[in-house]
């Protein structure tokens, strides 16, 4: 075809399309575009390229539409959230940074790197939901409700189905998913699984994060194993952002005294002996353990629980932009 027919094409062209098009090569009866997408999320790609298609495959002489799409891949932070032993709240933590962060306009992903023992899926509302997967074979994570795109195995493996794999196979479904297409998240929360086994050492050799975030109860063995998870993390040299206390004071409903079951100050007292950040404490609250059962973050929500959240994010959010700096 001439190139009067490819002028022509271009202005039947939507006005968002003609905006982006990079590129537009046309021969026997085939026109292929390249679209530049960048800043345009995923529904808005899908909507575009149908709208080109339909707009193109109207004119005269033209028998198939090809449509491609590049963008700048951004700066993706990977922020790893870790714990020395389970029964933490690590991964509540995690879903509910995530959420506070997108509350803010942080663009957030989460991985759910506890391959045998997933809970993202039920903590952020979607369960029974299975990612697709793009041309090239990535997976695309499942949206979630509260704006944060998530992957976990429950999405990957039947309901209560066991998860009996060795090593390897663990680190390789966390690259597939670390690696999956995250669209425009540019920070990756990855709630890793409790200790310092395989998948923390595949975390750092494949994706080394930007920096971790360390989860600890007040209680002395807890911050026992969490000085052990900070060490794996000094080993690969990826900066520790700071601690925060879990499960710090419970208020009792009826009478408001607040009682210290795990103790009170310890993950602060630790974090001022190593040298790194406190960033704050969560409260041993019944309305984060019925949240997150409900799959409704307490984070989405106001009160003092959202709060405590937000305040944590802030800060991890700071230390992001300042790479490294001291959060405030």
């Amino acid at each position: 075809m001439s190139d009067d027919i490819t002028e022509r094409l271009k202005l039947a062209l939507p006005p968002l399309g003609a905006s982006r098009l990079q590129s537009m090569k046309v021969a026997d009866g085939v026109v292929t575009t390249v679209l530049d997408v960048a800043g345009l999320d995923r529904l808005e790609r899908d909507r575009l390229e149908v709208a080109v298609k339909d707009a193109l495959r109207g004119e005269a002489g033209v028998s198939e539409v090809r449509v491609a799409m590049m963008a700048d891949k951004p700066a993706r932070k990977i922020v790893a959230v870790g714990s020395g032993k389970g029964g933490v709240g690590k991964s509540t933590l995690a879903a509910n940074l995530a959420v506070a962060l997108a509350r803010t306009g942080r663009k957030v992903g989460l991985v759910d790197a506890d391959i045998y023992g997933p809970s993202q899926a039920r903590l952020l509302a979607t369960e029974g939901s299975r990612p697709t997967a793009t041309p090239d074979k990535k997976l695309v994570p499942v949206e979630s409700p509260w704006g944060v795109p998530v992957l976990s195995m429950a999405h990957l493996t039947e309901p209560g189905q066991a998860i009996a794999w060795r090593g390897p196979m663990a680190g390789n479904a966390l690259s597939q998913m670390v690696d999956a297409d995250w669209g425009e998240a540019e920070i990756l929360i990855v709630d890793l699984p409790p200790g310092t086994g395989d998948v923390q050492l595949t975390m750092l050799q494949r994706f080394k994060p930007t920096g971790a975030l360390i989860v600890s109860t007040p209680q002395d063995l807890a911050l026992m194993d969490a000085t052990r998870a900070i060490g794996l993390f000094d080993q690969g040299n990826v900066p520790i952002i700071g601690m925060v206390e879990n499960m710090a004071g419970y208020a009792c409903p009826h009478c408001g005294e607040v009682s210290d079951p795990f103790g009170t100050g310890g993950a602060q007292a630790a974090a001022s002996t190593m040298g790194h950040a406190f960033l704050g404490r969560i409260p041993l609250d019944i309305a984060i353990r019925q949240d997150s059962d409900a799959g409704n973050p307490s984070a989405a929500g106001e009160g003092p629980q959202a709060e405590a959240f937000a305040e944590i994010a802030q800060r991890i959010a700071t230390w992001l932009d300042n790479q490294g700096g001291v959060p405030a």
